[in-house]
């Protein structure tokens, strides 16, 4: 493959840029690296301390992105983290930390998702990134490496967003977009606060014809965040949020043989079956904490949302040849108790957090066949029911002043169950199962200088099959699926922190997991997936991330991971047998990204986050291989990327008025974007656009 001769230098090439870009000059008076707080402990720390790898995107990152559409346009840039963007809303972006989620047809699997503190991930571990709103969204943390196993069931990493606070000016926030391929965004947002309540109300719309035949999109989102404080100790958030997708039309995958004839073509029967999805969610969330003295504090949760869902697909070939339709009605809702506490144990400091989490999700799932994009019949109608209940226990301790430990214990505990009511095929498709573990972390940091963290962590984690995952047990066949084992694993990693001056700052970790009965993907067809176990995988691999202030208007961010994710036994996938040492597919082998960022004036003191004048970026993407499917004998060669931006910020009348412009692939090159894993007719390939551009315009009124 086309990777491996190049991996040392890619590696000599990445060292020797970020060495650079650290330890250049830097000007006297330069801005410095702002300290931010995380969630990685679920106590707010710098992420500097904490003993884990860690990235957050900020506000003005969000902004500068994009539309604000997709969360691969900013968090491309946190290593370790693989957002790839399939052009093909109705099956979302591809979602994966170290290797976990990549094998994923549609949707987030095995990664948490939780906004503003809220889960967006079900208790089977299922997660839709499209209802993050990034318009109204200040933060966005990505927590990767043991730490995550805290979170419980498919934590092979955690995303949380964190919708902005109301400011104590209201104000008015009016933007537009658009762009290549009939991209048109909207969105309208109030912020403000009165006395001691603060309220955020966004709304935004998108809609695209789309880069390839039948992708044509329309969304319609509101999020909304009521913060008031009942008394001098208690804060209370109450947040709601709706995504409507009336239409998402699916463009399906291509042959490589088409793929090279006419990337924009949809696939087979795509336009013919009318392939496309509807989508509207509903969720209802509200955070309480209080501090009950200086030492202790309580926080709890409780939500609640309905989603539905209707997919109409191609249907697997030689089974429904006349197209298939899927739909899901889901009603979910949890609660969770967290309680804080600084104590000491002897004459050690150490900070505790315990917690309760229960969440429980109930669909009903039919299906049937369907002619030109409508339904005919109805073959399957059973209700599903996903649900967790986990107790966890986490102290950070300060043992002397170079030395800080982390412990923690999460016990888990995932039931599934089906009940069938169609019987007209003579088969019961019901059935339940339930699994269990006790996650354990450990880790250990040397501070050995105030701008140098050295840390080693290690813990264990499981991933349980989703409701998806068992919802065939043969190959186009209905009926739940008790075969499938969850998966463990065992993390162990090794970082280290380096603020070599007060305007440069770099990460490195590197780390072994090593994972027994993999959940993988054994055949994928006509939006019909089937998946088993594999009784054994490891991954290796390193990330890098780096920032420099070069001056006060010029900087410098790189970042970059390798990765080996291999069977480390060999296993069959009905009559095609899978070699260990086999690369696990969907995994691009390694991923660079660098902006070099000129801002024409410092960030203007009196507007956090606001800069008057120009702004101007270049940015490169570099990837590597990605295998499609576990016999390596199918995969998408590696790209390399450039792009441009630019935005001017004018202060007229008092108010701020942003013109943003960006354009992506300047080289146009030629490459896949993603693939589909294991399909099983050999449409793996996901094209991505040529060269494509955007502007934008936003206008920011104080009241």
């Amino acid at each position: 493959m086309r990777n491996q001769p190049t991996t040392p230098i890619l590696l000599r090439q990445t060292l020797v840029t970020a060495a650079i870009a650290l330890l250049c000059p830097t000007l006297t008076g330069a801005q410095t690296l702002g300290e931010v707080v995380v969630s990685a402990s679920r106590t707010e720390q710098r992420s500097f301390d904490a003993p884990a790898a860690i990235g957050l995107v900020d506000r003005a990152v969000i902004e500068q992105g994009g539309p604000q559409v997709n969360l691969s346009e900013s968090l491309n840039r946190v290593p370790g983290l693989t957002v790839l963007n399939r052009q093909n809303y109705a099956q979302d972006l591809q979602v994966s930390i170290r290797g976990f989620g990549a094998r994923s047809p549609f949707g987030i699997r095995g990664i948490r998702l939780l906004v503003d503190g809220i889960p967006a991930t079900t208790p089977d571990g299922q997660g839709q990134g499209s209802t993050v709103s990034l318009t109204s969204t200040e933060r966005i943390e990505v927590l990767r490496g043991p730490l995550a196993q805290m979170y419980g069931n498919s934590s092979g990493g955690v995303i949380q967003a964190f919708t902005r606070s109301a400011p104590d000016t209201p104000e008015f926030d009016a933007s537009l977009y658009t762009g290549s391929f009939g991209m048109r965004r909207t969105d309208w947002q109030y912020a403000g606060r009165v006395g001691s309540y603060g309220l955020v109300a966004d709304y935004s719309t998108f809609g695209i014809d789309g880069f390839r035949a039948n992708s044509a999109t329309e969304r319609k989102q509101f999020n909304g965040k009521l913060s008031f404080d009942p008394n001098e100790t208690t804060q209370v958030n109450v947040v709601f949020n709706r995504f409507d997708m009336p239409l998402a039309r699916d463009p399906l995958g291509l042959t490589q043989a088409e793929w090279q004839t006419d990337p924009t073509q949809a696939g087979q029967n795509a336009i013919s079956r009318g392939v496309r999805k509807i989508v509207l969610q509903n969720q209802l969330g509200a955070t309480l904490e209080t501090q009950v003295d200086s030492s202790h504090s309580v926080l709890v949760r409780a939500y609640t949302g309905t989603r539905d869902n209707l997919q109409y697909q191609a249907g697997v070939f030689g089974v429904t040849p006349t197209g298939a339709w899927v739909g899901l009605q889901r009603g979910f809702y949890g609660v969770g108790l967290q309680y804080k506490a600084q104590s000491k144990l002897g004459t050690v400091p150490v900070n505790w957090v315990a917690g309760y989490d229960y969440d429980l999700s109930n669909e009903l799932r039919q299906a049937g066949s369907a002619a030109l994009g409508e339904k005919t019949s109805t073959t399957r109608n059973e209700d599903n029911q996903a649900q967790n209940s986990d107790f966890f226990l986490q102290g950070t301790a300060m043992l002397s002043e170079r030395w800080s430990a982390v412990a923690g214990l999460r016990r888990s505990q995932v039931n599934l169950k089906s009940d069938d009511h169609y019987f007209a095929d003579g088969i019961d498709g019901s059935g339940s199962v339930s699994f269990g573990q006790t996650s354990p972390v450990l880790g250990l940091t040397f501070h050995a200088h105030e701008n140098l963290n050295l840390f080693a962590t290690y813990g264990k984690g499981f991933e349980s099959p989703t409701l998806n995952e068992v919802a065939y047990s043969g190959a186009g066949v209905a009926g739940f699926n008790t075969g499938i084992q969850a998966s463990s694993s065992k993390h162990l990693e090794l970082g280290a922190k380096w603020q070599p001056n007060p305007t440069s700052r770099v990460d490195f970790s590197v780390y072994q997991i090593q994972s027994s009965d993999e959940i993988v993907v054994a055949s994928s067809a006509g939006g019909n997936t089937l998946y088993k176990n594999a009784p054994g995988t490891q991954r290796n691999g390193w990330e890098l991330a780096g920032k420099t202030l070069m001056t006060d208007k010029v900087s410098l961010t790189l970042s970059a991971s390798k990765i080996d994710a291999t069977y480390s036994e060999a296993f069959t996938t009905g009559t095609t047998a899978v070699a260990s040492g086999n690369y696990l597919p969907g995994i691009p082998q390694f991923f660079i990204f660098s902006e070099l960022l000129w801002t024409q004036a410092p960030t203007d003191a009196s507007r956090k986050g606001r800069a008057l004048g120009s702004q101007a970026g270049l940015e490169l993407t570099r990837a590597g291989d990605l295998y499609a499917n576990d016999t390596n004998t199918a995969s998408a060669a590696g790209y390399t990327s450039w792009n441009i931006k630019a935005s001017n910020t004018w202060k007229v009348a008092g108010s701020w008025l942003t013109a943003y412009a960006r354009v992506d692939n300047l080289t146009d090159e030629k490459y896949v974007g993603s693939v589909i894993v294991n399909q099983a007719t050999s449409r793996f390939y996901e094209p991505a656009p040529g060269r494509n551009w955007m502007l934008g315009l936003r206008l920011n009124v104080p009241l």
